[in-house]
């Protein structure tokens, strides 16, 4: 099937990416996609844009050709209660709300704890798509957030950036292999994102594919072969 879009990327803005937008527009329309995101990383990651970055966003065409362009941010999940490390002022003028925890700023505790965090930040209306769940940062429950995701319609994200070898996440590729099990156990739809940081690396999901042949993952539960539906179902 054709991936249509590919919403959770980088450019040189979060300050350890290495394309600039152009030219990861420029790659994205060679892959042929509908739509492509760029979620720059919000104030809490060291040496990203500063905030004044999202308020002038409505300066950058969103129809480039034949491609959509979603602009965005990714939100870090800074501790147990949920914070975010973006001012909710900032939130209308983004198309997309992506959510992770992220090690540089993130205050843990217990496992349930943690997994309550990351629930409260799926709650948030704002919040549309929970980036890398299951990467292993911090210890979570993955049923309740699975369920969390159901009920709100906030997608998790499976993300091919954490399951690089090269990262040494450990338990990443078992994490991620629970929550597409309980994602087709409950029906829940997901969304694969390469979290690319190099224009090359837009679309890129060659380490996610195993995963989902492993537990063998309906087609119908990705939302990245629907443009349309995934649109719909963020609310865009």
């Amino acid at each position: 099937m054709k991936i249509s879009l590919d919403v959770h990327t980088h450019t040189i803005m979060s300050g350890h990416a290495y394309s600039s937008l152009q030219e990861m527009v420029a790659a994205a329309q060679q892959k042929n996609l509908d739509i492509l995101g760029i979620t720059e990383h919000a104030p809490g990651i060291p040496g990203t844009c500063d905030p004044i970055y999202f308020r002038n966003l409505h300066v950058v065409p969103r129809q480039m050709g034949n491609l959509r362009l979603m602009l965005g941010a990714e939100m870090s999940i800074l501790d147990t209660k949920g914070t975010l490390d973006l001012d909710e002022f900032y939130y209308p003028r983004l198309d997309l709300r992506i959510a992770g925890i992220h090690l540089l700023c993130w205050e843990g505790g217990t496992i349930e704890e943690n997994t309550q965090g990351m629930i409260n930040a799926i709650r948030n209306p704002w919040i549309q798509i929970i980036s890398h769940p299951g990467d292993g940062t911090a210890k979570l429950l993955f049923e309740p957030i699975v369920l969390a995701a159901k009920e709100t319609k906030t997608l998790l994200e499976i993300n091919n950036s954490s399951l690089n070898p090269c990262r040494n996440k450990e338990s990443a590729l078992q994490n991620n292999l629970e929550i597409l099990r309980l994602c087709k156990k409950y029906e829940v739809p997901v969304v694969l994102s390469s979290d690319a940081h190099i224009s090359y690396a837009i679309a890129d999901f060659g380490f996610i594919w195993p995963l989902l042949q492993e537990t063998e993952f309906p087609d119908g539960l990705i939302l990245n072969f629907e443009t349309e539906r995934f649109l719909q179902y963020i609310g865009a």
